[in-house]
């Protein structure tokens, strides 16, 4: 958990690039060696809500984009981290406060369990979707490679495996579990199954069923990107990741949790053309929902700089 405070700025007189080919500055892990990646703007298609906006602005966020990193560590604070932060070399980081756009406090949750309540981590919290970011819940690294690209070998309609920890994810499962195309199951996979069984179904299915669970967010969705499996949201209500960046229309099927009895029908009213689309797109924002150590351009950690980015200057305090 991290608190972030906004700088109450004007907004910029941007100097925009070419219009055919911007020079991003890609992160480097020494801070005086620094390279440029030439993107071709064929690359930013209707996937994102503006495409020109994004491209112009991600390359102005990072040029110009600076974070003040407070100290952590302190013994003498109760919230200080577990461990020192490092990332030093960020092209992002500045140490001197009055340049600086946003301001990062470190805090630990596990530090303020039995403090707060942190049992719900729900919207009902607090959050507030124009100025709050929901940030992509990735368990890393991956089991397996990423797919995509391989429409051919998804013969399963859809699939969905895990707990029944939520009221939705229990009327998926009496639904569906004993349906002939949807691959449902109402427990998680044993591993004595097989090796990997569970991510290998990603790569042979069409649609990935993401139901909420005893959390608002759900790792699911980043794992159905990641294997290449249009992810299918059942859920009433959640703010998806970079949703003010990226169109979910055009690489997942977003459903209400009344949906879920028409499941079945509805994916398949889905055109093979559909799924076609659906799938070249997903491959195309793949990179986004993807950590790296070092952070590399467009990855999820360059995502949530360029939604920050976004705030800094039409939030007010």
């Amino acid at each position: 958990l991290t608190y972030i405070s906004f700088n109450s700025l004007g907004s910029y007189s941007y100097t925009y690039p070419s219009p055919t080919t911007t020079t991003t500055t890609i992160l480097s892990t020494t801070p005086t060696s620094i390279s440029t990646l030439k993107v071709d703007e064929n690359e930013f298609t209707d996937v994102y809500h503006t495409p020109e906006v994004f491209r112009l602005n991600y390359a102005e966020m990072e040029k110009r984009f600076k974070v003040y990193i407070y100290p952590d560590g302190d013994p003498k604070t109760f919230y200080q981290t577990p461990r020192k932060l490092t990332g030093k070399e960020s092209r992002f980081r500045t140490e001197d406060p009055d340049e600086a756009h946003l301001f990062f406090i470190p805090i630990s949750c596990h530090k303020m369990r039995g403090k707060v309540d942190l049992k719900d981590i729900s919207y009902d919290v607090g959050f507030i979707p124009h100025k709050d970011i929901a940030l992509p819940q990735v368990l890393q690294p991956f089991a397996l490679p990423r797919g995509g690209n391989d429409i051919e070998n998804r013969t399963t309609l859809g699939f969905w495996a895990g707990h029944r920890n939520s009221r939705i994810r229990v009327i998926l499962a009496r639904t569906w579990e004993n349906d002939t195309e949807l691959d449902i199951s109402n427990n998680r996979i044993n591993r004595a199954t097989g090796h990997l069984v569970y991510q290998k179904r990603f790569y042979r299915t069409k649609f990935c069923i993401c139901p909420g669970g005893s959390q608002v967010n759900s790792a699911r969705i980043a794992d159905s990107i990641h294997y290449g499996c249009i992810p299918v949201i059942l859920s009433n209500y959640y703010d998806l990741p970079f949703n003010d960046i990226l169109d979910w229309s055009k690489f997942s099927v977003v459903l209400k949790e009344k949906d879920v009895y028409d499941l079945k029908q509805i994916l398949k009213d889905i055109s093979n053309e559909q799924f076609v689309t659906l799938h070249n797109n997903l491959v195309q924002i793949q990179k986004h929902f993807q950590w790296n150590t070092p952070p590399i351009p467009y990855d999820a950690f360059h995502m949530v700089m360029y939604d920050l980015w976004l705030r800094h200057s039409v939030i007010k305090y």
